[in-house]
This record gives C-alpha cells, sequence and structure tokens, in this order.
C-alpha cells in the first residue's frame, strides 16, 4: 500500500494506525502537557549535505528509519504530474545489490514494516524493525538512494499500478473527483492545483527518459533527511551513516525550488461540477489560507477541530442533527510549505437543496466570525488536538514523523519540543481573529457537485 496527495494530518493518522510492528503505547487519562518530556534529539549535517536526526530512545527493542525528501507533487514537471508519486513507487524497485520488493523482505521477514506516502512537499519512505536490523535498512536506503535501476521493465510496470491507483481512488468513488476539483479550483497558479496522482493521459505521454531526469534532480543526498529513533548506541549510528550514506556525492547541479506564489483571491469563485455516480449532491468550500510555518496555524487547526471534530462539533450539531441538511461534514486545515487550504466538505442528506445547505454552512462560519468560542467549546478543541500530538509521541515512527516534519517543512527540529505550548497557547481571539482574516466572501471558492443527470438543469449557472 502506498499512500497519494493526502492532506499532511490525515498522512499522519494513516501512519499512526498502521500497527503491523510497532511499541506499546500507554494510556492517558489525561493531557499532562506541562510536563510533556522534550524530546532528546542530536542533528548533524554530513559533507554531501544529508541531515541527519537521531533520538536514542530504549524503551522498546526496536528502532524507526525515515528518510524525507524534499520533494513533492508540487514539483512534478509541467505536463507530467504524477511523477512524484510513481517515483515513490519505483524506489521499491530493484537496485544495484538489491531485488525488487527486497525492502518487504529486509522488514516484513523480521517481524516489521515499511512503506511511503507521497504529499504535496515531500516524499517519505519509512521502516519499523528490531534494532539488531539498524544497520542492514540503513544499507538498503543508501543503496536505493545512490543505484537505483530505473529501468523501462519497472517503469511501465509502476506506472499501471498508478494508473490504476487512480481508477481506483478518483474514478470508481462517488466523490473520488470531487477531491481533485477542490485543487483544481482553488489554486490558480501554483503547481498545488496538479493532482498528485496524476492522470492517465499525463502518465501515458511519460518517458522513461522523463523518469531519469526526475530522479538525478531530487534524488540526491543534499534533498534527504534522514531520520532515526528508538534503541541505538549513538557512535554505532554514525558509524553506519558515514559508512552507507556519506560516499554517496553531492551533485554539482543546483536544486530546483516552486517559486511560484499563488496570488491573494480578490473575489468568491463559484463552480457546479457533474459526475456520473453522485448519489447525494455534495458541497465544497476552500479558503485560501498562510503557509504551514505561519504564526496563525494552530488557530487554524484549532478552528477546524471547533467546526467538525466529531459529533458535538458545530458543523455536526447545526447541519446532521438539528437541521437534517446533510449526512456527512469535514473541514480541514489542509496547510502547506506555500499557501495551503482550509477545506470543508458537505454530502447532504437525501432530498435536500444545496442552496440550503451552503445558506447554513456559511452562516455557522459567520458566527464564528462574529463572536469568540466559548471557553469549554475552545478547550474541548485543543485538547482534541493535543491528544493527537501526545499520541503521536508513544511510538518511534510516530517521534520520527514529528521530527521529520519539523525538520523539513517547518524549518526547524525545535519545533518538534516548541509546538505544544504554541498549540496551549491558543485563546479564543485568535480564533475569531484567522476567521475574520481569512474566512471572507472573497477569499472563497464554491463548489456544487451534482449527479450528470442535473446537468441540463444546471448548465446556464456555470
Amino acid at each position: 500500500m502506498r499512500f497519494v496527495k493526502l492532506p499532511f494530518s490525515l498522512l499522519l493518522s494513516m501512519m499512526l494506525s498502521y500497527q503491523a510492528f510497532s511499541e506499546p503505547m500507554p494510556r492517558r487519562n489525561d493531557l499532562e502537557t506541562d510536563n510533556v518530556p522534550k524530546i532528546d534529539y542530536r542533528l548533524r549535517t554530513l559533507a554531501n549535505g544529508l541531515r541527519v536526526v537521531s533520538v536514542e530512545d530504549h524503551s522498546s527493542p526496536t528502532v524507526a528509519i525515515q528518510v524525507w525528501y524534499h520533494v513533492g507533487s508540487k514539483d512534478d514537471p509541467e505536463g507530467r504530474s504524477g511523477f512524484a508519486h510513481l517515483f515513490e513507487h519505483m524506489m521499491f524497485k530493484s537496485t544495484k545489490n538489491m531485488k525488487d520488493e527486497m525492502m518487504d523482505r529486509l522488514t516484513e521477514d523480521v517481524g516489521g514494516f515499511n512503506n511511503a506516502f507521497t504529499a504535496d512537499d515531500v516524499t517519505v519512505y519509512f521502516e519499523v524493525v528490531p534494532s539488531n536490523y539498524l544497520e542492514t535498512l540503513l544499507w538498503a536506503e543508501a543503496d536505493r538512494l545512490a543505484s537505483l535501476n530505473v529501468n523501462d521493465e519497472s517503469f511501465r510496470s509502476e506506472r499501471e499500478v498508478v494508473k490504476e491507483e487512480f481508477m481506483q481512488s478518483y474514478v470508481a468513488p462517488p466523490y473520488g473527483k470531487l477531491n481533485l476539483l477542490i485543487e483544481q479550483r482553488s489554486f490558480m497558479v501554483h503547481p498545488y492545483r496538479r493532482p498528485g496522482i496524476g492522470n492517465i493521459e499525463e502518465l501515458n505521454a511519460a518517458t522513461l527518459e522523463d523518469v531519469r531526469r526526475f530522479h538525478a534532480t531530487y534524488y540526491r543526498p543534499d534533498n534527504a533527511t534522514l531520520v532515526v529513533v528508538g534503541d541505538f548506541d549513538p557512535k554505532q549510528l554514525d558509524a553506519w551513516v558515514d559508512k552507507y550514506f556519506g560516499r554517496i556525492p553531492k551533485p554539482a547541479a543546483p536544486l530546483p525550488r516552486v517559486t511560484a506564489r499563488e496570488p491573494e483571491r480578490s473575489g468568491e469563485r463559484r463552480y457546479i461540477e457533474h459526475a456520473p455516480n453522485v448519489p447525494l449532491p455534495a458541497i465544497a468550500v476552500t479558503y485560501l489560507v498562510p503557509p504551514q510555518r505561519s504564526d496563525d496555524a494552530f488557530a487554524l487547526r484549532v478552528a477546524e477541530a471547533v467546526l467538525a471534530e466529531g459529533e458535538s462539533s458545530r458543523l455536526y450539531q447545526r447541519l446532521v442533527y438539528e437541521r437534517q441538511l446533510a449526512q456527512f461534514i469535514n473541514a480541514n486545515a489542509d496547510l502547506r510549505e506555500d499557501h495551503g487550504l482550509f477545506v470543508l466538505r458537505v454530502i447532504l442528506a437525501s432530498g435536500k437543496d444545496p442552496a440550503e445547505a451552503e445558506r447554513a454552512l456559511l452562516a455557522e462560519i459567520e458566527k464564528m466570525r462574529s463572536a469568540p468560542v466559548a471557553n469549554a467549546e475552545l478547550e474541548k478543541a485543543k485538547n482534541q488536538l493535543l491528544a493527537d500530538l501526545l499520541r503521536e509521541r508513544e511510538t518511534n515512527n510516530g517521534k520520527a514523523l514529528a521530527i521529520g516534519e519539523a525538520t523539513v517543512l517547518l524549518g526547524d527540529p525545535n519545533r518538534v519540543n516548541t509546538d505544544i505550548a504554541r498549540l496551549q497557547a491558543v485563546s479564543a481571539a485568535d480564533v475569531q481573529r484567522v476567521m475574520q482574516r481569512y474566512f471572507t466572501d472573497k477569499n472563497r471558492v464554491i463548489i456544487h457537485y451534482l449527479a450528470e443527470s442535473t446537468n441540463a438543469q444546471t448548465e446556464g449557472k456555470r
């Protein structure tokens, strides 16, 4: 199973629930966040540019290894969407020293697991194994960085796999196409507008030379961060890292970076979209929000929890329980390295009018703009988010993910120790401020997603 372009918060929850082999997770009866111990990490940078972040933890005889490449779907070549994800698949094929799928044998056959995901800004490969296999996995990760076989056979087979994933994830499901439309309609300039999974036409147009060029451009030590958390000896770890990764040369060519910047929205945009397999109408509303490093990030996450986290949330109570306009509600502060989106999704109840549901949804947004949230509501939302952060720290893999995110996406590994305080400091005034700043009429995109059978009735409204 490979994960593709999903909100980073969802990727996190999927990784934390992926417990084919994991450390024991102690139960917590409360959120004693003032006494949460800091993660004592070490950061070193090799001569070839590879960053290494490690945390020694002997609480279980396991070790988590992650390699974060600072390349995601936003870096796909123009006209070749899906490349970062396609290449993620190819990294599990043969190398100079390993056969196809050997990473599975090196992990699963010793009671561990491995996987990977592609996001907008990064591609991440991870393994959890008994700690006496650490050297083997370091060798394997270095080998597929330095000597992957980018050949025609692997390229063609994995391209077919990705095309099948596209069909299963975005064509077959009733609301799969809506997830693509949210990206495409919400961004006008930034490459975030292109689907990370790619599309059939552009995948078919891809060539082996395209893939080799992508590999040579982005898969290099100075574009990678190695994270190791668990049961190891620091001196031995350093020696192994130097032995296997240190000999990989740093290319002379500069690393290309996306320079496009999404312009601020100047007016509401509306779209009516249709698909053949839509059992109930759906509505999506997006607001353009600042990057993940912004000081407003945690207030936006608290707003997400207040609006739609659980059945006691505002939107569930008003639209599902009280007015019975909807049967599904979701809100997501999808924060990224560049501009992000705050996305609201509503699937209507049978026989309900999309226009009425939209008015009810926007009315709840306006309530949060007009008045501060109650203290009890604020504390509940913060506790939900704090519980997620603390739960993340209970496994080596979760700690590694938090450290990798802080190092690569937030630019400071110590954010893994300071972000709890940032979340705790969010006030009702902060939530109201970000609602007033970003949740405006001119900053929203509204999509009505309807069955194809209604197309004739709505064509003139585009």
